[in-house]
């Protein structure tokens, strides 16, 4: 296996999770739809409105990563819920999947050798590789998935 393979395979596991901290996908499983929207103790925020921004920086960072037809979002209108509440047991359910869908769109992305780790991505220059912006993707969501820890925790989940 080439130096290469190994590390696109070893930055899939980190988009994945789990290695260092737990997994988006097994902290979500720790919390009801009911518990989604409470912003405990003096939090500014819930774990819908964190999984909400990770959801849509990470769409917003595949498509810049890999589309033809990238448009940058307004910062930070629209990088974080306009609603600061989740309505619908549905609407929970379908930002779960797109969070889904487009880390895995990543993955393979990534893990396509002709895909090159250290080139600019599509719509980047200079040093917005591959290599980089899938970084950003797993420090992000790390980031992130530090403070829903915290909310589960506050909420006697975890």
């Amino acid at each position: 296996m080439s130096g290469k393979k190994e590390i696109r395979e070893r930055l899939a596991k980190h988009l994945i999770g789990g290695e260092a901290f737990m997994s988006v996908t097994e902290m979500l499983k720790k919390i009801s739809f009911e518990d989604i929207n409470t912003r405990p103790g003096n939090l500014p925020y819930s774990i819908y409105e964190l999984f909400y921004h990770i959801v849509f920086a990470q769409k917003d960072i595949v498509k810049y990563t890999c589309s033809d037809d990238y448009t940058e979002p307004k910062w930070p209108d629209y990088y974080w819920p306009k609603e600061k509440i989740c309505r619908s047991a549905v609407e929970w359910e379908t930002l779960k999947a797109e969070y889904t869908t487009d880390r895995e769109r990543l993955k393979i992305f990534l893990l396509k050798e002709e895909n090159k780790l250290m080139q600019p991505v599509k719509n980047g220059k200079g040093e917005q590789t591959l290599l980089r912006e899938t970084m950003l993707v797993i420090e992000h969501n790390a980031y992130h998935t530090g403070q829903m820890m915290v909310i589960l925790r506050l909420l006697n989940l975890h």
